[in-house]
């Protein structure tokens, strides 16, 4: 119930927010008629097409981006018509002829009178289906968090009346406006008699909308002002009730399902006493695409085994530098009785390759069995929101223990020593595994750092500064200014999609400003696998001995594939830099930086 609430307050919110602004003259052009029989059913029709347009978008693919493309398309046409007839209003007439027989159809009435008080229904029905394609809401925290729930969890009813829920919050604010304006509209027309000239109005204020939207000035500058205005509040409300912890893990302020943000790196330690907490049961572990290592695995085959569940995905970072504590725990308490399972659930599309899961246990020289779950079945069967997360079974398939994110390794060995006692072995090690990490494992300086997660996808973006914002799912050229802390530019000619950005042509780079000591950056190479060749600046230089362990000293390095690049491992005292990577090649596909 929380969380529909809070879905209602964030679409409420929308309307102190310019990206509205695009769809605010096709809900006034209808405030000079009845609001039940008009307004009304526009804003159903609208709040009622987003929800379903969104729900394909989260849970369908790329296949439902094509289709509301061709949808967008009659819309605006369909709303460059409705604008022309408010100009024209003999045009008008012609083309409400066909609506209003409809209408009359429709309700089984020939009476000419009724006709004319159904017609405006189906009608302002339409309008509203149409301005639901065209309704691009600015992706804050509140939408975001119930955009990821969906793409993790699977499509469901839960869903649909969520995003249905958040229209609706919209459509409130909406209406009241509607109101207001109604009667602000009809005071002008009785005391100026300005009637046709405020229609003409409306119908110009139509074209521009269409217009803007056309030229996507909806999901670009609009956008990009606009999470300025609302996020803050936004997660306020998330934070004052907690709902981050009711769906997938958030970053602060970032749509996106964190892979272990500073504020969820240490979890609550396990009890002073020996009695572990029953957390709950092993599931079943059904549901996996494919296991790497083992066969499947069943929790009743587990039986009589203290099991550790590691839930990762290769390219994120914090899942990266836990792995040497889970990689050594499983060697060393391996003839104890201890079975560790990885549980390998993507972020990104390209993580649902199994050639490069594969690929990635093999460079990290993990032997225990990694089960591959892209439709994130058994993430939820334990009702998982984090990247890295760990589950401590024992011996009799009940949950004792967990642990989210990096951190309180040593509490979490003590755990895997205790459950291997209460299972009867004797003689158990006492003593910690000590790691030597190296690369992208090494553990982060946490104490300084100042800059997220940060995708690069639209989707999830945040701080994009270059001029115009970003124009989604198309061609562009962009500029990068100087940018401060924590904000980003591309530079060359990208088209920027939900997940990532792709470089159409050579000489293309993105610029960050950062105060961390590592920066890595997720890459990928073109759709063909052709390497992509690159070279890296800091402040304008060379990194030399600031250089990641992808770089050699002079900032070059390649993209080969579908991964986490570290591209800087500052040696020195932390501060403020700008760093930029410049593509020499076309085709890279740039995902998310993260620092450490």
């Amino acid at each position: 119930m929380i969380l529909f609430l809070l879905a209602y307050a964030g679409g409420v919110l929308t309307i102190a927010s310019p990206c509205i602004l695009p769809v605010l003259p096709f809900v006034f052009a209808r405030a000079d008629r009845p609001f039940i029989r008009s307004g009304l059913p526009m804003l159903v029709g609208m709040a009622a097409t987003f929800a379903v347009v969104a729900t394909l978008a989260a849970v369908a693919g790329g296949w439902a981006v094509e289709a509301n493309r061709y949808g967008r398309l009659a819309a605006i046409s369909l709303l460059a018509l409705f604008g022309l007839a408010l100009l024209f209003p003999g045009l008008a007439d012609r083309l409400t002829r066909p609506l209003v027989a409809l209408g009359a159809r429709l309700s089984q009435t020939a009476a000419r009178d009724e006709e004319k008080l159904n017609a405006p229904i189906l009608p302002s029905l339409l309008l509203g289906v149409a301005t639901g394609l065209l309704w691009a809401p600015c992706a804050g925290p509140v939408l975001g968090l119930i955009l990821t729930g969906a793409a993790l969890q699977g499509a469901s009813v839960e869903t649909s009346l969520l995003l249905l829920a958040y229209a609706a919050g919209a459509a409130t604010s909406l209406a009241l406006a509607l109101l207001v304006g109604g009667r602000v509209f009809a005071a002008m027309k009785r005391s100026l008699g300005v009637g046709e000239w405020i229609r003409r109005g409306l119908g110009v204020a139509v074209l521009a909308a269409v217009v803007a939207i056309a030229l996507g000035l909806d999901t670009g500058f609009l956008t990009r002002v606009s999470l300025a205005s609302t996020a803050s509040l936004e997660q306020g409300l998330l934070d004052k009730v907690g709902a981050s912890s009711a769906g997938p893990a958030m970053t602060s302020g970032n749509p996106a399902p964190a892979s272990g943000s500073p504020a969820m790196m240490m979890a609550a330690k396990p009890p002073a006493s020996t009695d572990l907490p029953i957390e709950g049961t092993l599931p079943a572990l059904s549901g996996a695409v494919a296991w790497l290592n083992s066969p499947p695995l069943t929790a009743e085959a587990l039986k009589g085994k203290v099991v550790l569940v590691d839930f990762w995905t290769y390219s994120c970072i914090n899942c990266l530098r836990a792995i040497p504590y889970v990689r050594a725990w499983a060697e060393k308490y391996r003839d104890q009785g201890l079975v560790v399972i990885g549980v390998h659930a993507p972020e990104f599309a390209f993580e649902k390759n199994i050639d490069n899961v594969r690929m990635a246990v093999a460079d990290l020289k993990l032997d225990y069995p990694v089960a591959i779950d892209n439709d994130y079945a058994i993430w939820r069967a334990f009702n998982n929101q984090y990247w890295p997360a760990h589950y401590f079974v024992d011996a009799q398939g009940r949950i004792r223990h967990h642990h989210f994110g990096e951190g309180d390794y040593d509490e979490s060995e003590r755990v895997i020593q205790q459950l291997i006692a209460e299972a009867g072995k004797t003689a158990v090690a006492s003593d910690l595994v000590s790691v030597t990490a190296s690369g992208a494992e090494v553990a982060a300086d946490m104490s300084d750092i100042l800059s997220p997660e940060t995708y690069v996808g639209y989707a999830r973006a945040e701080n994009f500064i270059s001029p115009g914002g970003a124009v989604q799912d198309a061609r562009h050229v962009y500029t990068a200014p100087t940018p401060r802390l924590n904000e980003w530019a591309l530079s060359g000619d990208w088209t920027i999609g939900g997940e990532h950005a792709a470089l159409n042509d050579k000489d293309g780079g993105i610029v960050y400003r950062f105060h961390a000591r590592d920066l890595h950056l997720v890459l990928g190479p073109a759709p063909d696998g052709k390497p992509v060749r690159f070279r890296v600046t800091i402040d304008g230089a060379a990194p030399g001995d600031s250089h990641g362990t992808d770089i050699d000293a002079e900032g070059q390095g390649t993209v080969t594939a579908q991964r986490l690049y570290q591209l800087v491992r500052q040696n020195g005292a932390i501060a403020d830099h700008t760093f930029e990577i410049r593509f020499l090649d076309p085709g890279v596909q740039a995902y998310a930086f993260t620092f450490g």
